[in-house]
């Protein structure tokens, strides 16, 4: 038999605070059965209270935030009921104490947040890379910051983390913590997985992040025009140093991957098939095959460095952090003024290739992209290349020649 179950809300009409506001009570239906959970902790003025809809009246901000707060409530019992529906012993006391909590030991947001990370710290060269676990443990120390600066408190209990600590820890970031839009958000979101995780356990019943919008500024990512290549190529430096960190972030603006990838490369990924030799490899972010043409400039810069790597790798690549430092002396040198980072050759081939005619589709699987609005950030459109369309244009109207011989009469 099919179970039936309602949420709603009624005013205690009998009882109001200071503020003349009654408390909404919550109860619970399950088939006949009707039980009261008791309050919602949501107080109302009882003349802007609908009975028939359990939701207050009007479009006024106070009514839009307490109907939404009422929203989140009714779909945390809602997702309660459909995750122990096939619960043989399921009762409408067993639904409200899973709301409550009562059915677990008191643990707090950040004894969760601990143990989410001994997990995470467990898959870490598995499935999970060092820097997922280094971004997740960022974002918890960021979070402690915040309490203690906030709210004065080490930790938080899971009913406590409301939509309101959220926008708080929010606007801690972009304020107290100085960091850019983007930083921020990418902080939020990593907080956000570790909040949901919770919620899949049952340690938090509501969702603190309902309606809560995610805000993130475009950025240009930039890329070095072929000029800007050539003469990057074509220097001459003092140092064998800098002459390979130079061969390999050219090496990656012709074939398009990232640092970790290159890192990762041995001859074992390099493949030939039908006389075509192939990069053949699986994206460490993404877990996502990139297979690209081995062009002939990477194919040089392997066979300069064939014999003279460590570990069976394929080129003698340097730490990030190095490969950067690097990169700006290469720069300065090479005069060129924007910032050179190693993340800037990948940058550079997808913009060069979408430039040259080479379908977004097909750069895409390159990437190792696991959709290709991720690939569509880097469809900008060069000056070159509005240059060379604006020309083949011009050619298809020469039939229009004759005719502006009249206008110039």
């Amino acid at each position: 038999m099919r179970m039936i179950f309602k949420v709603s809300f009624y005013v205690r009409s009998n009882y109001e605070n200071k503020s003349g506001k009654s408390p909404l009570m919550i109860r619970i239906y399950l088939n006949k059965e009707m039980l009261n959970v008791g309050s919602s902790g949501i107080y109302v003025d009882k003349k802007l209270w609908c009975n028939s809809t359990s939701r207050m009246k009007g479009r006024t901000q106070e009514a839009l935030v307490v109907n939404a707060q009422l929203d989140e409530i009714s779909t945390s019992f809602q997702e309660i009921f459909k995750r122990h529906e096939s619960d043989a012993d399921l009762t409408l006391e067993k639904i409200k104490n899973f709301f409550l909590g009562k059915d677990k030991a008191k643990i707090t947001i950040l004894e969760f947040y601990d143990d989410y990370l001994k997990e995470l710290q467990a898959q870490v060269g598995t499935i999970k890379a060092k820097a997922t676990y280094h971004k997740y443990s960022g974002t918890k120390r960021h979070f402690e910051n915040f309490l203690r600066y906030k709210y004065r408190r080490k930790d938080l209990m899971p009913k406590e983390l409301t939509h309101q600590v959220i926008n708080d820890f929010e606007t801690y970031l972009r304020s107290v913590a100085n960091l850019k839009i983007n930083t921020a958000t990418k902080i939020l979101k990593f907080f956000k997985t570790v909040v949901r995780d919770a919620q899949k356990k049952d340690l938090i019943t509501h969702d603190p992040f309902m309606n809560h919008h995610f805000q993130l500024e475009y950025v240009d990512r930039g890329f070095l025009t072929d000029e800007e290549i050539k003469c990057i190529m074509e220097k001459e430096f003092p140092t064998a140093r800098l002459e390979a960190v130079r061969d390999i972030f050219i090496f990656s603006c012709f074939c398009g991957l990232a640092y970790i990838d290159v890192a990762n490369l041995t001859q074992d990924n390099i493949v030939t098939l039908d006389g075509k030799r192939w990069i053949m490899t699986t994206r460490q972010k993404t877990k996502v095959p990139s297979n690209i043409l081995l062009l002939d400039i990477p194919a040089m810069i392997i066979e300069k460095y064939r014999g003279r790597t460590k570990d069976g790798k394929l080129l003698p690549i340097l730490s990030n952090q190095k490969m950067n430092s690097y990169l700006k002396e290469i720069g300065d040198v090479c005069g060129i003024k924007k910032n050179l980072t190693y993340h800037l050759a990948r940058h550079t081939f997808a913009t060069m290739i979408l430039s040259k005619g080479v379908p977004i589709e097909s750069v895409s699987k390159m990437l190792g992209h696991t959709n290709i609005r991720t690939t569509q950030v880097y469809a900008r459109i060069t000056n070159k290349k509005i240059e060379e369309d604006m020309l083949a244009l011009a050619g298809k109207l020469d039939n229009f020649n004759d005719s502006i011989n009249q206008i110039k009469k």
